[in-house]
């Protein structure tokens, strides 16, 4: 198994790589700053060579493009969307900050787009061909109770609409699409008083993609693995 994952140098997107090593996987663990991950490169140092670290900013596309090439010759069985931004403090009804808003929607919405499509090849040789969002339940319509939080809940919202039309797109080629919610994590965004750990959170991720088949492709998954309305 090899797996692709971004945001990988802390919170659940460094919880992916341990898990990926703790299993014998290959893992391509890609972050913003490669240089100052430090847990990053410390659990790269343990893996006996399972575990690669690379460079991936989600908001520079020339350093996707530059990851696909490097890249363009391995067989990829699962690539993580994981890489997320909540966004500016002023996200609610007239102090929405227009500038940190489309910062966001590129991390958030289009960066996992693009490097999807730069992946293509690269997951359409591997066994699984999986591409896995990392959503949120604040990106759909009808949980949606509180209000406020618009930059974040559109930026998943739009995440969402791209793993739908990329499920019904890469369907004829056995590419598998699926945005999931990891849960309430205690994370540096999901903060202490959050529900669940990111061992806990990634644990029953990865069981849900292991066992996916193609007629899951589209789907808005929650952690328990049960779907989660649009």
């Amino acid at each position: 198994m090899k797996i692709l994952v971004t945001g990988a140098s802390r919170g659940i997107g460094l919880e992916m790589v341990r898990y990926g090593m703790d299993h014998g996987w290959d893992v391509l663990a890609c972050c913003r700053h490669p240089q100052r991950a430090e847990k990053l490169l410390s659990t790269a140092q343990l893996s006996n060579g399972r575990v690669k670290v690379y460079l991936a900013d989600m908001s520079e596309l020339a350093t996707l493009q530059a990851l696909a090439y490097e890249l363009r010759h391995e067989a990829i069985d699962m690539l993580i969307n994981n890489a997320g931004v909540y966004g500016s403090d002023k996200n609610s009804f007239g102090q929405v900050d227009a500038h940190d808003w489309l910062e966001t929607f590129k991390v958030n919405s289009i960066a996992p787009m693009k490097l999807s499509e730069l992946f293509v090849e690269q997951l359409s040789i591997g066994g699984e061909k999986i591409i896995a969002c990392l959503s949120s339940k604040m990106g759909s319509m009808a949980y949606n109770a509180s209000g406020g939080s618009y930059i974040y809940r559109s930026s998943k919202a739009a995440l969402n609409a791209v793993v739908k039309s990329m499920s019904l797109d890469l369907a004829d080629r056995g590419i598998k699409c699926v945005a999931l919610h990891p849960g309430w994590v205690k994370t540096d965004m999901g903060g202490p008083q959050a529900e669940i750990s990111t061992k806990e959170s990634v644990s029953q991720m990865f069981e849900t993609l292991c066992n996916l088949k193609i007629e899951d492709s589209g789907r808005f998954i929650d952690i328990d693995g049960s779907d989660i309305p649009w």
